[in-house]
């Protein structure tokens, strides 16, 4: 299933320059039940951001996911090699059933520290989550998108804009199988 094709919605902020997320009607804590158990993963990542760069890297790893918190939140595991040196990663995904909204936080063995979330929701399976951040001293906002549409082979996907959302620079993609 193609997912380039996929439009990242356009973002929109407050007057202070604040990221304004507002969850789909659809927005549920179960958006993630797909993904429960275990998967392997094919990963294609850039080489370099904001470098023009076109080739790839492309490697294998495994994840497997969990639900936490009486339904409302989750927790993955991310196992792969890079350089013949183990690496490990761990999401964590809490759903706010006020706001309708996911939070997703990252860390990993390299830099033991639990990154600021990507906040959104899902929409028809495809899920888009945004954060402002630092990329080498430049501010860029960030997306994740998760592609749900097949739920036995869900895509995974990152991008980032150096320009406010107009443009987009996809830089890594996980496509997984049960």
């Amino acid at each position: 299933m193609a997912n380039d094709d996929l439009e990242i919605p356009k973002v929109h902020f407050d007057q202070n320059g604040e990221l304004l997320i507002i969850a789909s009607e659809s927005s549920s804590k179960d958006d993630f039940d797909f993904f429960q158990g275990k998967s392997n993963i094919r990963n294609k990542k850039l080489k370099k951001r904001f470098a023009n760069c076109t080739e790839w890297i492309e490697f294998p790893s495994t994840q497997e996911m969990y639900k936490i918190l009486n339904g409302i939140g989750n927790i993955d595991n991310f196992l792969t090699t890079f350089d013949g040196e183990p690496f490990e990663g761990m999401t964590v995904r809490l759903f706010n059933p006020r706001t309708k909204l996911w939070s997703i936080y990252w860390s990993d063995s390299n830099t033991g520290v639990l990154d600021k979330p990507v906040v959104g929701s899902f929409e028809n399976k495809i899920g888009h989550f945004y954060s402002k951040d630092v990329f080498e001293g430049k501010d860029v906002l960030q997306v994740f998108r998760w592609d749900a549409r097949d739920s036995k082979n869900p895509v995974w996907s990152q991008a980032m804009s150096d320009d406010k959302g107009k443009t987009w620079e996809w830089n890594w993609y996980m496509y997984m199988s049960k």
